[in-house]
């Protein structure tokens, strides 16, 4: 059983808004990868795309999940890199599944297993939360001390899915606010989100193929000089576990090119992998630095800013922090971790939206400051 210790729970009586769940959000000085807790110790990285939690299980005896059941089906239904598990020999049959490392890219075969989730402190009892057990290979590359992967994506068997079906008053909804450093906590909101002045809203575009968060977008700009125009429908994706944001290569050619144009006259300095282009730390004030805007339909965009979009490396040199993905990239943009940090971003699977502030800390404010409540 999971004591989640740290939850708290915002709001119960019937008389105000609907229930939430707050809970810490920390970023591992080593991997840079995010981890969330579900009790006071344990933590568990977060990833916006896998199709299931997993977790290291117990020695002993631990439940298991008959095959063909609901739960197995969709733990099983998306394609997956992954080989198929085999199905299993033993009476009556359980349910295996392949949990994957999104960072290593392993895959390994394991029980569907579930657990049921608790805050004694707020009276939260949640019954039967599905995820995977996971062999100790898999967490190779994972922050030191990380239990598991939890999943927050748009998948049946993510935790904020699971959730609301335990607790209906609960949305289908979660607010996520990465912090940029490690000493700082930043949160993910769990519930019913409050439409914050400081967030525009453009649709979710789904896949049944996929249990990504996707995004059109009209363009992509670098000081109001067009890098790219792009259908609406195409879509780009959002990750937590890719660092930075990721260009194909044709998109990225032109994307530096308009890049370097606004930082004329400050002066280069020599590539630090895996940046190709970097400047003269003293010589750039995040001022100075063109601005990045991802545009959306109806006149709003989501903009970048130097603290998202320049990287400190060591000595006096900062670097451009997007990627090339190359000729053969899946998407156009991938938006990475890094470009997301200090931004508050609403999932809204319900009304099937996505929110973005832009950078808070252009309002005085960071991930580690703000208040979800209002």
């Amino acid at each position: 059983m999971i004591n989640l210790f740290l939850f708290s729970l915002l709001s119960i009586s019937s008389a105000q808004p609907l229930p939430r769940l707050l809970t810490p959000l920390n970023k591992d000085p080593i991997t840079s990868l995010y981890t969330i807790l579900l009790n006071s110790i344990d933590p568990y990285v977060i990833d916006i795309a896998a199709p299931f939690s997993w977790r290291r299980c117990p020695s002993a005896p631990h439940p298991t999940v008959a095959c063909f059941t609901a739960e197995c089906t969709q733990a099983q239904y998306l394609p997956s890199p992954c080989p198929l598990p085999p199905i299993s020999s033993t009476t009556p049959c359980k349910c295996m599944v392949s949990p994957r490392n999104p960072i290593t890219q392993s895959c390994a075969c394991a029980q569907l297993t579930y657990t049921n989730i608790t805050d004694r402190g707020a009276h939260i009892f949640l019954k039967h939360i599905f995820l995977s057990c996971a062999p100790n290979p898999l967490f190779e590359s994972l922050p030191k001390g990380a239990v598991g992967l939890a999943s927050l994506s748009l998948a049946p068997l993510s935790l904020q899915n699971q959730f609301s079906d335990r607790l209906p008053q609960l949305s289908r909804t979660f607010a996520m606010c990465l912090p940029s450093a490690s000493s700082r906590n930043g949160a993910v909101y769990f519930g019913n989100a409050s439409d914050h002045s400081l967030l525009s809203y453009t649709p979710l575009l789904t896949n049944p193929k996929t249990a990504d968060y996707a995004v059109g977008i009209k363009g992509l700009s670098v000081g109001k000089h067009s890098v790219i125009a792009m259908s609406p429908f195409e879509g780009i994706r959002l990750s937590t576990v890719v660092p930075y944001t990721t260009l194909a290569a044709d998109v990225y050619a032109r994307f530096v090119e308009r890049f370097e144009e606004g930082m004329m006259g400050v002066p280069k300095m020599k590539s630090v992998p895996p940046f190709t282009t970097c400047y003269k730390d003293s010589a750039v004030g995040f001022s100075r630095v063109p601005r990045i805007d991802l545009e959306f339909d109806g006149g709003k965009n989501w903009t970048i800013f130097g603290a998202n979009s320049m990287r400190r490396v060591g000595g006096d040199t900062t670097c451009l922090a997007f990627l090339d993905g190359g000729e053969k990239a899946a998407l156009k943009i991938v938006i990475g971790a890094f470009q997301m940090e200090d931004n508050l971003l609403v999932f809204d699977v319900d009304r099937s939206r996505f929110g973005f502030s832009s950078s808070l800390l252009s309002e005085g404010m960071s991930c580690s400051n703000f208040n979800f409540t209002k």
